[in-house]
């Protein structure tokens, strides 16, 4: 048996094997109103004593993968500094449920905002600006769950094994859903000005 200074080096290690992509799923999901006020990072070691409390639990029950736990814990995080900063209640309809627990949507701002090479003249950025408005405001047509699928496989980097159990999906469905939602952004940004060559 594992003494407690050998489990928190575990956890220590596998913090930092996955402290980007922390970090990154912090950035996404973070509210606009609160991107000048808090920095991921913080938000990462805040979670990370939390996470250091509650391991001893974690390897008790072990209810899910190390990386998803240390995900849900994060996203805990980075929910509740969103109701304390913004004095909100809860609204389910700006969360997504990963296998009953509940993280802020990802933003399609910045999802809009990250989706597009550099631009270096004046013209190509203003292009670039009308083209991710027209991203962001299809995102946010799309449904949740279409939306989610694509911050998980297009921006997180999962893999589609990782995102069908993150939504509790089977693996084809997760296929689906995601090149199924990739074809409808596709549709609408090809209908006008900067069309298919500014996708990644």
């Amino acid at each position: 048996m594992k003494s407690a200074e050998e489990k928190q080096k575990v956890l220590a290690q596998a913090f930092m094997r996955h402290r980007k992509r922390l970090k990154f799923m912090v950035e996404l999901r973070l509210d606009h109103r609160l991107q000048a006020r808090i920095d991921p990072s913080d938000v990462v070691q805040e979670a990370y004593v939390e996470m250091a409390q509650r391991f001893e639990e974690y390897l008790e029950k072990r209810p899910m993968p190390l990386f998803f736990w240390l995900r849900c814990i994060t996203g805990q995080k980075l929910l509740a500094l969103h109701r304390h900063h913004l004095r909100q209640a809860r609204d389910p309809r700006k969360e997504v449920s990963m296998e009953q627990i509940h993280l802020p949507e990802a933003t399609s701002a910045v999802m809009a905002a990250r989706w597009f090479k550099p631009k270096s003249s004046p013209s190509d950025a203003v292009m670039k600006e009308e083209t991710r408005e027209r991203l962001k405001e299809a995102l946010e047509a799309l449904e949740a769950l279409d939306r989610e699928v694509i911050a998980l496989r297009h921006f997180e980097q999962f893999t589609n094994g990782e995102v069908a159990y993150a939504l509790g999906l089977e693996e084809s469905a997760a296929s689906k859903r995601y090149f199924r939602a990739l074809k409808k952004l596709k549709k609408i940004l090809t209908a006008g000005p900067g069309g298919q060559e500014d996708w990644r």
